[in-house]
């Protein structure tokens, strides 16, 4: 196996299609076919399942191009280093729930990191496609939020990934909506409080293996009409715009609240979950300091915001 065979393999997958891949690499098709009979051989496994819709990935041909492209991607990221010999750019990638203390945090956190180049990167995700991002090195650091009684489900699957993590906070459900909801004046909401109200839910878009939804807001059951959204933004936009719609939801920064109108309320204890965020790294993967930086702005917005 060399370097040139793991491009063959990526390339394949890509396009999957030998002969698209061979245009795409300006080789001969027989001589891309051959390397890759011969990367198999050398492995002991089979690739590509070979059939009138292509080249398509066996599981082990899956496991095998994730790290073929890491493994590329560090072969590229050393050549550009050495070979322009500038100073290397400072990367910090998160993928984490798009909201509250979270939010707030990589907000200063890029207010904060001085003069030097950086190239910075959050994605909002939750905790499936957090957790498989990580694993893959596609992000450095990951936020995964779940119901604190799916605790052992969690580290059992952060461990089998080969993923360490640490408590970053632990809160309960508050109900988020508009201040001139019918709901703003009251000391705690009940179930029977919104069976005339619209729920404003929000999902992971990645199928969820938990024994039960993993998401961070789960519906209230009081009553029919409910939008789900993937992205925290439009979210509190319709909050804002609508009085008779309301979330569940982590605790929101006081100026998120007034930035959009909203109020936030604690509810019922049947209504209220608990929920634990988890930081989460690959073993191998040692902190920057740039990850420094933000995990300490981290632990100061979550005691602004959770207290």
């Amino acid at each position: 196996m060399n370097i040139l065979h793991m491009k063959y393999a990526v390339e394949v997958a890509r396009a999957g299609s030998i002969n698209k891949a061979a245009e795409s690499l300006l080789v001969a098709q027989p001589n891309l076919s051959r390397s890759i009979k011969e990367l198999e051989s050398d492995l002991g496994i089979s690739i590509f399942d070979r059939s009138a819709r292509g080249m398509i990935l066996t599981p082990e041909g899956e496991e095998f191009v994730e790290y073929a492209r890491k493994i590329l991607g560090q072969i590229d990221e050393v050549e550009t280093i050495f070979r322009s010999k500038r100073t290397v750019k400072r990367r910090f990638s998160l993928m984490a729930p798009g909201a509250g203390y979270i939010a707030k945090a990589f907000v200063e956190f890029c207010a904060d990191i001085g003069t030097q180049d950086a190239e910075l990167s959050f994605r909002e995700a939750g905790a499936f496609s957090t957790i498989r991002s990580v694993a893959t090195s596609d992000s450095r650091l990951g936020i995964i939020r779940y119901p604190q009684q799916q605790d052992r489900y969690f580290k059992a699957a952060l461990e089998e990934k080969g993923l360490v993590y640490e408590l970053a906070a632990e809160f309960r459900q508050l109900l988020v909506a508009s201040t001139a909801s019918p709901l703003a004046g009251l000391q705690e909401v009940c179930r029977k409080d919104l069976e005339e109200l619209i729920e404003i839910s929000q999902y992971d878009l990645a199928p969820s293996p938990a024994p039960e939804p993993a998401r961070e807001e789960r519906p209230a059951g009081a009553g029919g009409r409910r939008v789900s959204l993937s992205e925290r933004a439009t979210q509190l936009e319709l909050l804002a715009a609508n009085p008779s719609a309301y979330t569940l939801c982590s605790p929101v920064p006081e100026q998120t609240l007034r930035r959009f109108g909203l109020v936030q309320l604690p509810l019922e204890q049947q209504l209220s979950r608990p929920f634990k965020d988890l930081l989460i790294r690959r073993r191998d993967y040692r902190l920057t300091a740039l990850d420094d930086t933000f995990v300490t702005t981290l632990c100061r917005c979550r005691r602004e915001v959770l207290g």
